[in-house]
């Protein structure tokens, strides 16, 4: 079975596509399949479905929708493999358990390849670092779980992938800062810095970006522009890690400057207290 996660809902067996239409069952697709191997807790799958508020038939309509995922299931497996399709889905304990590896589904890939670019990162591998977090980063094709109508449950996986997204792409930038790429990501992160326009890393980065293309201006106007959004709509001031940033570029600061490799650091970090 291959499941993506990192965009639509998708789930296949021999090429066929087991992702149910109905709301509900797909719910539970998504909540299994981001566990795999593990056993989901029928009060967890529950929660996600009707929240808080059980119907007095919730029991009985979640083995409906479980049924249905093992049709589907067998139907993709085919007449000489159906019987195995409870060993696929199981019912273990008081839950059921998606019998599958973890690298069958995209966000164990997406963290493995996470995990080995911060960690070249931090041994000052930056052409390595970049090249793991760009392949992570590929693996999304939209928002997570963007056609699915997710519960409580579902919601606090989303955010927490989205955040960890919104991260691996800040640490590959700055990788890539490393390198000496500035030029090359002005664009990205005039798009970034407009869909996330208080996220201090990511105006910082294109203020580095801008400085090191000669752009020195355009870096005042990025910081300017944050400064303004957050007295306006928070009443505070930027972090003291900004405004020294800041006053670096006003005093063309060398450490500034391209070093890559032995740095092991975003350049924003250098002027953490």
């Amino acid at each position: 079975m291959k499941v993506r996660i990192l965009g639509a809902l998708g789930a296949e067996i021999n090429g066929k596509s087991i992702v149910p239409t109905a709301r509900k069952p797909r719910q539970i697709l998504a909540s299994l399949a981001l566990y795999p191997g593990r056993v989901v807790p029928v009060p967890t799958l529950m929660e996600e479905i009707w929240g808080t508020k059980l119907p007095q038939s919730s029991l009985t309509t979640l083995q409906t929708y479980i049924l249905q995922l093992r049709r589907l299931i067998a139907d993709a497996l085919g007449p000489e493999d159906a019987s195995s399709v409870k060993k696929v889905l199981a019912t273990r304990y008081d839950g059921y358990s998606l019998h599958i590896p973890p690298e069958d589904v995209d966000v164990y890939t997406y963290e493995r390849l996470v995990a080995e670019g911060r960690h070249a990162f931090d041994q000052g591998e930056d052409q390595r670092a970049a090249q793991c977090l760009r392949k992570a980063l590929d693996l999304w094709e939209g928002s997570a779980l963007v056609d699915v109508r997710v519960g409580p449950i579902l919601q606090i996986e989303v955010m927490r992938l989205e955040e960890s997204r919104l991260v691996a792409q800040e640490r590959r930038i700055d990788a890539e800062l490393r390198l000496g790429r500035h030029v090359e990501l002005i664009a990205e992160l005039t798009d970034l810095i407009a869909r996330h326009p208080r996220n201090e890393g990511l105006h910082s980065q294109a203020m580095v970006a801008f400085y090191r293309s000669g752009r020195q201006a355009s870096a005042l106007d990025v910081y300017r522009g944050l400064r303004q959004r957050l007295i306006t709509e928070l009443g505070v001031e930027p972090s003291p890690q900004l405004q020294r940033l800041h006053q670096a570029m006003l005093a063309v600061d060398p450490r500034l400057d391209v070093i890559a490799g032995p740095r092991r650091t975003s350049t924003f970090d250098l002027y953490a207290a």
